[in-house]
C-alpha cells in the first residue's frame, strides 16, 4: 500500500511540475545586462528579480502568460509568451531607456508603490540624471526644474531658503525624509541646502493637497526626499569645484559604496559628502550676499530580508554644518557690525519592517523615525555703532536651539482580486523645539503631539477609471511659550480635525488621462520655519512672534489636469496641463508692527488674515525622439490674492510720516515662472546639458527705516541658464571616469540693487541664488553612468 501511495505521489508531483515549468531569460539594454529587473506575471502576485548579470528564472502555471518587465530608468515592457517555446531555450528581453521617466514607480501618491501612469495623483520625480545635468550640490538647487515649484533665498546673512509649491510659502509644504515626516520646522530653515544630492536616489513632489495622508501641513503639497538604497556592488568618488563670479571657490567631495549579498537578501550603502564654500560679497560693501559654508554629511542605508515575504530597512544620516554671513568673518561675531552664524549637528534615522502574507495580498509596515538637531547660533553685532551698550548687546546675541522630532506608525494594505486597494494606518508624531537667546530675552519652547489615523480606498470599478477616497483624522496638542524682550505669549491648543480627500483618474484613451481632486487641510497655530529665523534690519535683529488670539488655518484645494503621454518605438512624448485652486481660511499672515522693542529690535507678529486664494495653471512638455536627445519645458501662471486688503506694515500711531502698507496680493510671488531642460549626446560618451529657470516680475518688500517702515519694489525678471559638457571614459571594464565642466547662470542675471552696509535689510534678496559660476567635476566608479 505504501509503495502504491508513493507511486501515485510521484505521478502527481511530475504532473504538477509539468504544469509549472520553469523558464529562464536575460534582460538587457544595448547588449548590456540590466541587473535586478523585476519580472512579474500579469494578473497575479507571482514574480521574480533578475540577478546582477540580468538573468532570471520564473515558473509558469499556464500554457500562455503575459510577463511585465520593469527596471529603473527603462520603459516597462509587456510581452506574451507560450511556455512550451522556451522550455529549452532562453527568453531574451530587450529594454529601451525611459528618457522622460514615464514608467517610473512612485510612493508619494498613495503611500504604496504604484506605476506613475496608474497614479490618480500627479507625481513629479527628480533623479540623478537631473542632479547631474544641473550640477546641483544640494536639494535646494534642483527643485526648481518642475512646474509649480520655486526655491528662493530669503536672507543675505545666513542663506535661509524655502520651497514654494503652487504659490504658497514653505510652511505649507510637508517635507518628508524616506516618506516620514521628521523634517521639522527648524530643519526647513536651512535643511534644503544641507541635504546633498549625492546621497539621494530621487525626490518625489506632489503639488496641492493630494497627498494629505502624509500629514496635516501638506496644504501646498509634499516633497519626499528618498535616499539611496543598495542595489549593486558599486563604488564611486566624485569631486567638483565651482568658482562663484569666477573667483570664489565652492568645493565638494562625494563618495558612495554599496555591497549586496549574492542571494540579494541583504545589502548596505554608505555615502558621504564634504563641502567647503567661501563667502561672496556682490557689491563690495564688505558684507556677504552668499554665506561661508562648511558641510559634512555621512549616511548609510541597509536592508535585510529574513525571507521572501519580509524586509527590514534601516537608514541613518548625520549632518554637521557651519555657516556664517555678515562682515569681517575673521573676527569673533560680537566684534562685527552684522553676523549671522549657525552651527548645526543633525541626526536623522529610521527603521521600517515590511512583511506580507504568502499571496502578497496583505501587506504590513511598522516604522519608527526620528530627527535631533543641536544648533548654536549668533544673530546680532554692533549694528554700525561702537557704544558700550552696542558692545553689551552684541556680546549677548549668542543662542542655543535643540529640536527633536519622533514618528512611529503602522500601515496595513489590502490588495483585492479586483485590483482595489485598501490602505489604513495610525501614526504618532512628537516634536519639541527650544530656542533660547538670553541676550534678547528671546525664548521659544514649543511641544507638539499628534495622534493620527488614516484610511484610503483605491476603487477600480472598470479598467479605465480609478477613484482614490481617503481621509486623515488628527488629534493635535500644542503647548508653547513664546517671548521676546518684554512681550510674552503662550498657547495651549487641543483639537481634532478630519481632513478628507478624493482624487479621480479616468483614461480617456490609452494615451490621454484626466485627473481631478479635492483635499482639505489645516495648520494649527505654532512657530514655523520663518518664525524661527532672525534677520538683520537697520543694524538690529527682527523677531517674529505669534499673536495672542491666533486661530487654526484651514484650506480647500482643488485640482484638475489632462495628461497626454505616448511611447512609440524610441519616440516618447508627454504633455501636462493642470489647473489648481487653493482657498485659505484665516490664513497666517506676518505683519510688521512698526514698533521697536526696548533693545531697539523690530517686531513682526503672526495674525489671522481675512482669507486668501491661490489659483493658476501648470504646464509641462516633454519630447524624446531617442535616447540621445531629451527636451523638457514647464511653467506656471498663477495669482495669489487676499480676499480683503491685507496689512503688511502697521504704522506707528505716534508717527506723522509713516502710513500703513496695504497689499491685495502675496509678496515675493511672480505671476509666471518656469524651466527648461535639454539633454543631448551628439557623440558617443559625450553629453551636453542645457538647463535653466525663468522667474517673472514680483513685488518685494524692503525696509527703509529703523522702525521697519516698508517700501514695495517690483523686481525685474530673470533667466538663470546653465550649460554643462561631460565626457565618459571607459578605463577598464570595471573602472570608469566622467569629466564635466560648464557654467551656471551663463548670462549673469543676478540682483544688482542689494542693500549696503551695517543697516541694510538682509531680507531684501531675490532672483537667482548665485551669479555666473564656472565649474569642473570628475567622478570615478565601477559603473558606466
Amino acid at each position: 500500500m505504501k509503495i502504491l501511495a508513493g507511486i501515485l505521489l510521484s505521478i502527481l508531483s511530475t504532473v504538477a511540475m509539468a504544469q509549472q515549468s520553469e523558464i529562464s531569460g536575460l534582460v538587457s539594454h544595448k547588449g548590456q545586462p540590466v541587473p535586478f529587473a523585476n519580472v512579474t506575471i500579469s494578473g497575479t502576485n507571482q514574480g521574480t528579480s533578475a540577478d546582477a548579470k540580468g538573468r532570471f528564472s520564473i515558473r509558469l502555471k499556464e500554457e500562455k502568460a503575459e510577463l511585465i518587465v520593469q527596471a529603473i530608468g527603462f520603459k516597462t515592457k509587456t510581452i506574451s509568451i507560450v511556455r512550451e517555446e522556451y522550455l529549452d531555450k532562453e527568453l531574451n528581453i530587450k529594454l529601451d531607456e525611459d528618457a522622460l521617466g514615464l514608467d517610473q514607480v512612485v510612493i508619494s501618491a498613495t503611500r504604496n508603490r504604484i506605476d506613475l501612469k496608474q497614479s490618480p495623483v500627479i507625481v513629479n520625480v527628480l533623479n540623478s540624471k537631473l542632479f547631474n545635468a544641473t550640477q546641483s550640490s544640494s536639494v535646494a538647487e534642483t527643485l526648481n526644474f518642475q512646474p509649480g515649484v520655486r526655491v528662493e533665498t530669503n536672507c543675505q546673512n545666513c542663506g535661509f531658503t524655502q520651497v514654494r509649491l503652487n504659490g504658497l510659502d514653505g510652511s505649507y509644504t510637508q517635507i518628508l525624509i524616506n516618506s516620514r515626516s521628521v523634517f521639522s520646522a527648524l530643519n526647513s530653515v536651512y535643511g534644503l541646502e544641507q541635504i546633498p544630492t549625492s546621497i539621494l536616489d530621487r525626490v518625489e513632489v506632489v503639488r496641492s493637497g493630494g497627498s494629505a495622508l502624509f500629514g496635516s501641513n501638506a496644504i501646498a503639497g509634499t516633497v519626499n526626499i528618498i535616499t539611496k538604497e543598495p542595489v549593486l556592488n558599486t563604488w564611486n568618488i566624485a569631486s567638483n569645484i565651482s568658482l562663484i563670479d569666477g573667483e570664489i571657490p565652492d568645493r565638494t567631495l562625494n563618495f558612495a559604496g554599496s555591497v549586496v549579498a549574492e542571494d540579494l537578501n541583504s545589502g548596505v550603502t554608505i555615502y558621504g559628502m564634504n563641502r567647503d564654500r567661501s563667502a561672496y560679497d556682490a557689491n563690495g560693501d564688505g558684507f556677504t550676499e552668499i554665506t561661508e559654508l562648511t558641510n559634512n554629511t555621512l549616511g548609510a542605508k541597509a536592508f535585510l530580508k529574513p525571507n521572501d515575504l519580509s524586509k527590514l530597512t534601516l537608514d541613518l544620516t548625520a549632518l554637521k554644518e557651519y555657516r556664517r554671513g555678515g562682515d569681517r568673518l575673521d573676527l569673533a561675531p560680537h566684534l562685527t557690525d552684522i553676523t549671522e552664524q549657525l552651527d548645526h549637528n543633525t541626526f536623522i534615522g529610521g527603521l521600517t519592517y515590511d512583511f506580507s502574507n504568502t499571496e502578497r495580498s496583505n501587506n504590513y509596515s511598522i516604522y519608527i523615525s526620528g530627527q535631533h538637531t543641536d544648533r548654536k547660533s549668533y544673530y546680532g553685532g554692533l549694528g554700525g555703532g561702537r557704544t558700550a551698550q552696542d558692545s553689551i548687546s552684541a556680546s549677548n546675541a549668542y543662542g542655543n536651539t535643540t529640536d527633536l522630532a519622533l514618528l512611529g506608525g503602522f500601515q496595513f494594505t489590502k490588495n483585492f482580486k479586483n485590483n482595489d486597494v485598501l490602505t489604513t494606518g495610525a501614526e504618532y508624531n512628537h516634536s519639541n523645539t527650544e530656542d533660547d537667546i538670553a541676550g534678547y530675552n528671546r525664548f521659544i519652547d514649543q511641544e507638539v503631539n499628534s495622534y493620527a489615523a488614516f484610511a484610503q480606498y483605491e476603487w477600480k470599478p472598470v479598467e479605465n477609471f480609478t477613484a482614490l477616497l481617503g481621509a486623515r483624522l488628527d488629534n493635535i496638542n500644542i503647548t508653547g511659550n513664546y517671548a521676546v524682550e518684554n512681550i510674552a505669549r503662550t498657547s495651549n491648543i487641543n483639537q481634532t480635525v478630519l481632513s478628507p480627500r478624493i482624487t479621480l483618474l479616468y483614461d480617456i484613451t490609452e494615451e490621454l488621462q484626466f485627473r481631478g481632486g479635492y483635499a482639505r487641510g489645516f495648520r494649527a497655530p505654532q512657530a514655523f520655519n520663518e518664525d524661527l529665523h532672525i534677520s538683520s534690519v537697520g543694524g538690529e535683529p527682527q523677531f517674529v512672534i505669534l499673536s495672542n488670539d491666533l486661530e487654526t488655518e484651514y484650506s480647500n484645494a482643488y485640482t484638475a489636469s489632462f495628461n497626454y503621454s505616448k511611447s512609440k518605438n524610441k519616440l516618447q512624448t508627454d504633455f501636462l496641463l493642470e489647473g489648481f485652486f487653493t482657498e485659505l481660511k484665516d490664513p497666517f499672515t506676518t505683519v510688521s508692527t512698526g514698533a521697536s522693542l526696548p533693545n531697539g529690535s523690530i517686531l513682526k507678529e503672526v495674525r489671522n488674515g481675512s482669507g486668501a486664494y491661490v489659483a493658476g495653471t501648470n504646464f509641462e512638455i516633454g519630447v524624446s525622439p531617442n535616447s540621445d536627445l531629451t527636451f523638457q519645458l514647464g511653467g506656471t501662471y498663477q495669482r495669489s490674492i487676499y480676499k480683503e486688503d491685507q496689512i503688511l506694515y502697521e504704522a506707528n500711531p505716534n508717527s506723522e510720516t509713516e502710513q500703513d502698507i496695504i497689499i491685495s496680493e502675496f509678496v515675493r510671488n511672480p505671476d509666471f515662472y518656469g524651466y527648461i531642460n535639454v539633454n543631448t549626446s551628439p557623440f558617443e560618451n559625450f553629453a551636453v546639458d542645457l538647463t535653466g529657470t525663468y522667474t517673472g516680475k514680483m513685488t518685494i518688500p524692503r525696509v527703509i527705516n529703523p522702525n521697519g517702515m516698508l517700501d514695495l519694489i517690483e523686481s525685474p525678471s530673470f533667466w538663470d541658464m546653465n550649460i554643462k559638457f561631460s565626457q565618459h571614459i571607459d578605463i577598464t571594464e570595471n573602472f570608469h571616469m566622467n569629466l564635466g565642466a560648464g557654467v551656471q547662470n551663463v548670462f549673469n542675471q543676478y540682483q544688482d540693487d542689494f542693500d549696503s552696509g551695517p543697516t541694510r535689510d538682509s531680507d531684501f534678496i531675490y532672483g537667482p541664488s548665485r551669479p555666473r559660476t564656472f565649474f569642473f567635476g570628475i567622478k570615478f566608479g565601477n559603473l558606466h553612468e
